[in-house]
This record gives structure tokens, sequence and C-alpha cells, in this order.
């Protein structure tokens, strides 16, 4: 028998409660769950009541959340992993839905980098992709052969896209807008030297921006 130690609301969540147990796994239920399974503090539930509520009913509510969460935009495993462990969800039940979703190509950390790296190209620096998937949690090797395999274009041509986009002339360009784009080239990720190599007119100015 397991003992309910303290049933406590959640304020930022209606109509939910966590449940606390003696030598067992929170749980995050509905109130309406409360109720119907009798569940009350300082009252003993069975083992086979305990595992009901910790995989039939939060399992699979783990499992439901995780599909749901990758209706609503394509995420790393890193990424779900968080946002199941942020609604709650024991750590091992958050493992099960993954590994579940995984199964069946819902997540998919090469895909998710390879995708990544074709809409990023022609706006994004290779170091500025290779943070922003490593920050994500793709593995090290999955970003490093995503970019390889992937990126069409070298540095100096993204950076004379991103020129052409926002109609810039370093020709014409005047001292502060100059510094104002390579500034702007510098948090996308681009080094000095390949914004530099197409910014003639920097060199007139110096490098104190």
């Amino acid at each position: 028998m397991i003992i309910v130690t303290e049933i406590t609301a959640l304020a930022h969540s209606k109509g939910k409660v966590k449940v606390c147990f003696e030598q067992a796994e929170s749980l995050i239920l509905y109130l309406s769950e409360v109720r119907n399974y009798g569940l009350e503090e300082q009252t003993a539930v069975s083992d086979e009541l305990y595992e009901t509520l910790y995989h039939e009913v939060v399992g699979k509510r783990a499992v439901k959340r995780a599909m749901h969460l990758l209706e609503k935009m394509d995420r790393t495993e890193a990424q779900l992993v968080r946002k199941l462990s942020e609604s709650g969800y024991p750590d091992e039940l958050v493992k099960e839905a993954v590994a579940y979703v995984k199964s069946y190509h819902y997540i998919d950390d090469e895909r998710y980098a390879r995708t990544f790296v074709r809409l990023n190209q022609e706006r994004k620096s290779i170091g500025r992709m290779r943070m922003d998937l490593l920050a994500r949690g793709v593995a090290e090797d999955i970003v490093a052969r995503a970019l390889e395999e992937e990126t069409e274009t070298e540095p100096e041509a993204l950076i004379q896209k991103i020129l052409e986009k926002k109609q810039f002339n370093p020709q014409t360009a005047t001292h502060r807008e100059t510094a104002k784009m390579y500034q702007f080239l510098l948090r996308k990720g681009f080094r000095s030297s390949e914004i530099m190599h197409l910014l003639k007119d920097m060199d007139s100015y110096g490098q104190n921006f």
C-alpha cells in the first residue's frame, strides 16, 4: 500500500493538483481524477491503483502531450524533453513518451538539423547555425554532418544576399550605415574577415565599430 501524503492545487493550472505519495513519485492529476479514484490525504492506495495512475493515466497523457507539442511545431528531442519536464511529468514517463514518438519518427534530430540548415543558410552564417542547433540540444556530430552536407553557399555569398535583400550598397553607404550593417552581420554570426571582404569601404574607416 502507498500513502497519499499531500494533495496541493496548482496555481498555474486550473483544475489540476499535485498528489504526493510516500516513497513513490508525485503525480499531476485533474481534480476529477482525484475524486473518481477516491484519493484523499493520509489514506492508502493499492500498488495496483498507483501503477494505473502512473502508467495508464499520467503516462498516456504524457504521450498525448508530446504529440500535441509536435503538432504545433517541429522540435528536437532535447526541446521535447524540456517541455514535458516543465509540465510536471516524471522523468521515466518523459523518456517513455519521447521513445514512443521517436519510434514513429515524429521527432528526428537529424531531420530537424538538415531542415534548419536548408531554411536558414541564406540568412545565417554557418557559425550561427551551429550555435543555434547546439543550443537546441542537437548532438555535435549531427550538427556537423548537416552543415557539411546541406550548406550550398559560401559565407561571402550569404552576406551578399543579405546586403541585396536590405538594398545596402557599400559604395554609397555612409560611415554610420556601414558600421550598423557591420554590427548586424556580426550578430548573425559572420566573421569580421568575411564581412570586411564585401564591405570594402570599411578599410577607410578602420574597425572602430
